[in-house]
């Protein structure tokens, strides 16, 4: 075409790109593109995953998949235990980790250790959760527990006929077995023992118990460095013998204490209790008497002999208030030697529950006197010298007014109050 037109090719090919309709002439023209065989788009790789899925969790529901021991153990599991068992499952169905991971929210090293899990040991090392060792099951523990708890405390010390909380773990850190509160209490609960208990209340009957009961207060509310206030009582008469009492019970067990007993003896402990120092003063007596009463006045002036004035409170028995009680305090009181005066602040008829050394008479009872079986009255008395011996020396080294500590198991606190119950029925 060039020499019919009479011109180079050079020009002529210009000319062509020129006129030509777009996309001739030259390499500007594109190649045609392949059509894709396929007449729908294609489908996602994660789509056809979560499809094979949702078919797979489908059909695991409707109980389509073979039965197997891992399906078996679907049932009645927890969110994540069953969320391993899945990922086994699926891990054997043919998905991939990453999807297991995507689907079922569990890390990839969770993912594999559930597999090997599964592969060593089965369902059992799958499901298998490490539990932790309780000390209250530890066999060691309740066999020291149990054997401390069969023995008398006397033989590791304390004077008591029943255990106490505090003895028990003193005893038992002693041994080699520490141990909380709660420990103890967990591994006596699971045995099925268990403590029993009975309470009562008690009301004054005396017309003119307000009257008297503020005397008594106004007293203490006034008490002077150099006066000092006692509450006096008796302890008994009580009978040596065996005595019921609180102890700990097997399931279905019912402890009983024969109701006829031949008795090796009786006595009764006539004690003052000093409320600024919380030491008690205690004798023995025969009888319940005014001269009792005296004796325990000229105990109390020769042991206080530094003090002012020493109030005596009791209870309104007849021989607390005789003739001959007040005809000796009025002749104490117009000594001339230096003795303490001795006033009397008694207290209302019937309201033994304010009588502060009943409080003291009930944690003795509890500690020495419940579920006892003293062989004779010296050993019985042996026994609550012990105990107040060792209630005054606790006192003596830590100071305290009564009522701000509570020794043994008192009934309440060792201290006036009109809301106390000071009287347990039960110590008698």
């Amino acid at each position: 075409m060039a020499k019919k037109e009479g011109m180079s090719r050079s020009t002529l090919r210009k000319i062509l790109i020129f006129e030509s309709p777009p996309g001739y002439g030259g390499r500007s023209i594109p190649k045609p593109q392949q059509r894709s065989l396929s007449l729908s788009p294609s489908i996602p790789h994660v789509d056809i995953v979560r499809q094979r899925w949702m078919e797979w969790l489908y059909d695991l529901e409707r109980g389509a998949l073979p039965s197997n021991s891992l399906q078996s153990a679907l049932y009645g599991l927890g969110r994540y235990r069953r969320k391993k068992v899945l990922a086994v499952m699926a891990r054997r169905s043919g998905f991939t980790i990453n999807a297991i991971v995507d689907h079922l929210g569990l890390s990839k090293t969770t993912v594999r250790r559930c597999s090997a899990l599964f592969d060593t040991g089965g369902l059992d090392a799958l499901l298998g959760r490490k539990k932790l060792p309780r000390k209250a099951d530890d066999d060691a523990f309740r066999a020291a527990l149990f054997s401390l708890l069969h023995e008398p405390p006397s033989l590791s010390g304390f004077i008591r006929t029943t255990w106490r909380m505090a003895d028990l773990k003193k005893t038992l850190v002693a041994r080699g077995f520490s141990a909380s509160d709660d420990v103890i209490r967990e591994a006596i609960r699971n045995t099925g023992f268990r403590w029993r208990s009975a309470k009562v209340v008690l009301t004054s009957t005396d017309p003119e118990y307000r009257q008297k009961l503020q005397r008594v207060q106004d007293v203490l509310s006034h008490l002077g460095d150099n006066e000092r206030f006692f509450s006096i009582d008796e302890y008994g008469p009580f009978a040596v013998k065996a005595k019921p009492g609180r102890i700990l019970a097997g399931p279905g067990e019912s402890p009983s204490v024969p109701q006829w007993q031949k008795s090796k003896g009786w006595l009764i402990a006539t004690a003052a209790l000093e409320l600024s120092h919380n030491r008690v003063t205690h004798f023995y007596s025969r009888a319940k008497n005014t001269t009792e009463m005296i004796r325990m006045a000229e105990i109390l002036l020769n042991e206080y002999r530094t003090a002012k004035t020493l109030y005596l409170s009791w209870d309104a028995a007849s021989w607390h208030m005789s003739k001959q009680l007040l005809a000796f305090v009025d002749k104490n009181n117009a000594r001339a030697d230096g003795m303490p005066r001795i006033e009397l602040a008694p207290l209302p008829a019937s309201a033994q529950f304010l009588n502060v050394i009943e409080s003291v008479f009930s944690g003795m009872a509890r500690a020495i006197i419940h579920n006892s079986d003293y062989s004779s009255v010296e050993a019985a008395s042996e026994a609550i010298d012990r105990y107040f011996e060792e209630r005054n020396r606790y006192y003596a080294e830590n100071p305290k007014p009564a009522g701000n500590k509570i020794w043994g198991k008192e009934r309440t606190e060792a201290t006036f109050d009109p809301a106390n119950n000071c009287k347990d029925p039960a110590y008698r």
